[in-house]
């Protein structure tokens, strides 16, 4: 398949077919990784980075109970109204 590059602002761009899209695995707003390999041009979906509140809390087996928390100063600490 062929492709044209073609001005987009003020960079170059090529259009990706759906079909190869598809194939690919990608989709619109899809972050990927762009790389030169022996003189080729290689696009891939980047990994994912972020973790849904699922992915953190998979497996967590242990229990959770709130707790009084002090926040009094414990030291020189300014507050503005003494400033």
């Amino acid at each position: 398949m062929e492709a044209t590059i073609q001005k987009w602002g003020n960079s170059n761009a090529v259009r990706l077919p759906k079909a190869i899209l598809g194939t690919a695995d990608l989709k619109e707003n899809d972050k990927v990784q762009i790389a030169v390999r022996l003189g080729e041009i290689v696009v891939r979906k980047a990994p994912k980075t972020h973790k849904t509140w699922a992915e953190r809390f998979a497996g967590y087996t242990g229990t959770y109970e709130a707790g009084e928390f002090d926040s009094s100063a414990v030291g020189e600490e300014r507050f503005w109204e003494n400033e």
